[in-house]
């Protein structure tokens, strides 16, 4: 896939334009929202291919988020991206992959090109 859409539900300003800048550099289709309830509205309304959610959120907590995302046919399937603070690796249960914070842009290069690797198809 080449242009994937990618969602950021990112409560913090900062980090949330930051991940815009640099998934649209890379050619992903961006949307975000600033907290889980406006994610989730967008998520079902729209079905991403990837969704990168902050696991601390000031209204649904990322690991409810994941759980809705992943018990509803339309986003069953996005490839799920748990950004957080936290350095622990038991996050990664809840999803496809890590991005832990502070990120660079390297960081978020890797998890598009993983992305997309996922969807080449096989030869």
């Amino acid at each position: 896939m080449e242009h994937p859409h990618v969602l950021v539900i990112e409560d913090e300003l900062d980090l949330r334009v930051l991940l815009e800048r640099h998934l649209g550099a890379l050619g992903c289709r961006v949307s975000a929202a600033e907290n889980g309830v406006k994610g989730l509205e967008l998520a079902f309304a729209d079905p991403p291919d990837m969704v990168i959610i902050d696991i601390l959120l000031p209204d649904i907590d990322g690991r409810e988020i994941v759980r809705r995302l992943r018990a509803d046919e339309r986003t069953r399937r996005c490839h799920l991206v748990v950004s957080s603070v936290l350095d622990s690796p038991d996050l990664l249960y809840l999803a496809t992959e890590l991005l832990a914070k502070p990120f660079g842009r390297a960081s978020v290069t890797e998890i598009v090109d993983s992305y997309r690797a996922s969807q080449a198809p096989e030869d």
